[in-house]
C-alpha cells in the first residue's frame, strides 16, 4: 500500500483493512491535536483521495479517522487508526482489556544491567497514578495503581543502554516514568529526564526526539481467529545513529 504523503514526510502504511489501518508514525508528529496538520488529518485525506485505498479501507465520513491507542508526539512507531466506529470498538476493546502485546525499542541513559542476565526479561513494578507526573514526582499524585513494565537489555554503548520493553499495564507515560524511577531515564525525555541532556542532544547532535519506538503489536485482526503480529521494518536511523556513534566512543 502506498505511504501517506505529508509533503517531505512519507508515512508507511503497515497494514489496512475495511475501516482500519496501521501506520509507522514518525517522531515529532502529533496524532490528533492539530487539525489539518496532525497524523489523523493526513491519514483521512489519504484514504479519501487515493482511489486504490478508498475501496479497501472504506472510511465512515461521520466518524473520520481516529487513533485506537496512545503514542506520544515525540515517540515513533506502530499506531492503529480506525476509520469507522465498528473498527474503533473492535480494536480499542483489545487494547483496554490487555489482549494485545505491545513491544518497544528504547534507549536509556547509563548502563543498565540485569543481575539475572541481560538476555532475560526483568520487571519494573512501581505503582503509578493515572495522572502523569514529572521528574520530581514520576509516580504522580493521587492514588497509585499496580503497574508492570517488562524489559530486557539488548546492547550497551559507552553512555546508553538499548532495551526491548513490553507493556503489561497501560498507565500514561508508563515506560518513561518507570525508566526514570529505575535511574535510567529515556534518552531525549525532557519531562522525566534531564532537560540539560535533552537540550545538549538537540543542539549538538540534532537529536530532537524521544528515543522510544513502538516496534511491534500483537493482536487479533478482523476476520482472523488467531492473533497476528505487526512490526515496523526497523528501528529509526536517528535512534540507531545516536547509539552506534556513542558505541564508537564519541561523547554525548
Amino acid at each position: 500500500m502506498k505511504p501517506i504523503n505529508c509533503g517531505s514526510i512519507q508515512i508507511p502504511v503497515l497494514a489496512a483493512g475495511n475501516g482500519w489501518l496501521v501506520v509507522d508514525k514518525p517522531a515529532g508528529m502529533t496524532v490528533h491535536n492539530k487539525p489539518g496538520m496532525d497524523l489523523c488529518s493526513f491519514a483521512s485525506t489519504h484514504v479519501q483521495n487515493e482511489t486504490a485505498v478508498k475501496g479497501q479501507i472504506d472510511i465512515d465520513p461521520d466518524f473520520g479517522v481516529n487513533p485506537v491507542h496512545r503514542l506520544d508526539k515525540e515517540a515513533s512507531g506502530i499506531l492503529f487508526l480506525a476509520a469507522s466506529r465498528e473498527m474503533f470498538r473492535f480494536f480499542s476493546n483489545q487494547f483496554q482489556t490487555r489482549q494485545t502485546i505491545k513491544r518497544y525499542a528504547v534507549i536509556l541513559h547509563g548502563v543498565l544491567n540485569n543481575p539475572e542476565g541481560n538476555d532475560l526479561w526483568e520487571t519494573w513494578r512501581w505503582p503509578l497514578a493515572n495522572t502523569a507526573g514529572g521528574r520530581i514526582n514520576p509516580q504522580g499524585s493521587g492514588r497509585r495503581q499496580h503497574s508492570e513494565t517488562h524489559y530486557r537489555v539488548l546492547d550497551h554503548s559507552t553512555h546508553y543502554t538499548m532495551v526491548e520493553i513490553e507493556l503489561i499495564s497501560g498507565r500514561t507515560h508508563q515506560i518513561r516514568r518507570h525508566a526514570k524511577l529505575s535511574g535510567h531515564p529515556v534518552v531525549g525525555d525532557a519531562r522525566y529526564g534531564s532537560t540539560r541532556a535533552a537540550n545538549y542532544l538537540k543542539r549538538n547532535l540534532a537529536f530532537d526526539r524521544l528515543a522510544l519506538h513502538a516496534c511491534a503489536v500483537t493482536l487479533r485482526l478482523p476476520g482472523v481467529k488467531d492473533p497476528e503480529t505487526i512490526e515496523t521494518p526497523s528501528i529509526p536511523s536517528q535512534m540507531m545513529g545516536l547509539f552506534k556513534n556513542d558505541y564508537a566512543g564519541k561523547s554525548t
